[in-house]
């Protein structure tokens, strides 16, 4: 599987598991599923802390209670700042969020640590503090944001001093806001509408890995656009695609992401081992450039 290197010495997978959906899994089959992650070369857990109403680092932890040396082949990253009603991006809850995080996954500390979501009453300084003395004290090692603007990162960036990493936003076939406004520069088509402030392009010149969730999904949370009778079109092209590269038509979805050439990491959430070792195959193929934007087209964009 294609790696990235976004710090010296720090290697990190194109594709990652997502431990949103986990909380309801019994050990065993979480410890079967994490497995067939790392056989097929994903090593990189994205939690947060709230995930599964605050138990899914519960129980991703309870594996590795059980099996100790999961950990030293393993990249755990946790996210903070979404609290019930509020966002909270203040020294206090990052600091007790990341500790929180380590005491509920067994670990002595976190690979990466981002800011969930842009908090409106962020202290920039504050936040700096906050990294700094967690890194400091050996508890994370790098750090990022989610959701997060490109002057939004660099009012941070500035405050923190070292290079943000990562920053994981929503992306799909379906969902391509941050590249329709690339391609419609200077018309007046509906995809020249900047949403993000350009924050494809931004991350690719601050070196900064884009990690995108819902890979699979339309709108916000609807549901799954693979096989959906929604996208017709979509479906007849990743279904002749998909029989060429000899993929499924999921992985096939993943393969489109990482295609592009920002430094994407894909963030999937499945909790079935058979359909995460299918995803693991995206790695085997890169698309043709044509066959790149018959996908993108095909799910309903246009090119002026």
């Amino acid at each position: 599987m294609k790696r990235y290197e976004p710090a010296p010495g720090f290697s990190i997978p194109c594709a990652a598991m997502g431990c949103m959906r986990i909380a309801d899994m019994d050990v065993r089959s979480l410890e079967s599923l994490i497995m067939t992650a790392l056989e097929g070369g994903v090593d990189f857990f994205d939690h947060a802390d709230f995930y599964g109403n605050h138990q899914s680092e519960v129980r991703f932890g309870e594996v590795l209670a059980a099996n100790p040396s999961l950990r030293d082949r393993m990249i755990v990253q946790s996210k903070c700042g979404i609290r019930t009603g509020f966002y909270d991006s203040s020294y206090e809850h990052i600091v007790a969020s990341a500790e929180n995080s380590l005491r509920k996954l067994h670990t002595d500390h976190l690979d990466a640590l981002l800011i969930h979501r842009p908090d409106a009453l962020a202290e920039p300084e504050e936040i700096a503090r906050a990294f700094r003395d967690l890194k400091e004290s050996g508890k994370v090692r790098y750090f990022g944001v989610s959701n997060h603007n490109p002057m939004q990162m660099e009012v941070l960036q500035q405050a923190v001093g070292e290079r943000l990493l990562f920053n994981q936003m929503q992306m799909s076939v379906v969902h391509t806001g941050m590249i329709d406004q690339g391609i419609n520069v200077n018309t007046t088509f509906p995809g020249s509408v900047d949403r993000d402030g350009g924050v494809l392009e931004y991350c690719k010149l601050k070196k900064i890995v884009l990690q995108v969730w819902s890979p699979f999904q339309y709108g916000f949370f609807e549901g799954v656009f693979v096989d959906n009778e929604k996208f017709p079109e979509l479906n007849k092209t990743l279904a002749e695609l998909s029989e060429k590269y000899g993929i499924s038509k999921t992985a096939l979805c993943v393969a489109w992401i990482q295609r592009h050439p920002a430094r994407i990491q894909t963030i999937v959430g499945t909790t079935n081992p058979k359909r995460l070792q299918d995803i693991c195959t995206a790695g085997n193929v890169r698309l043709s450039r044509e066959d790149w934007y018959k996908i993108y087209l095909s799910a309903g964009n246009e090119l002026p």
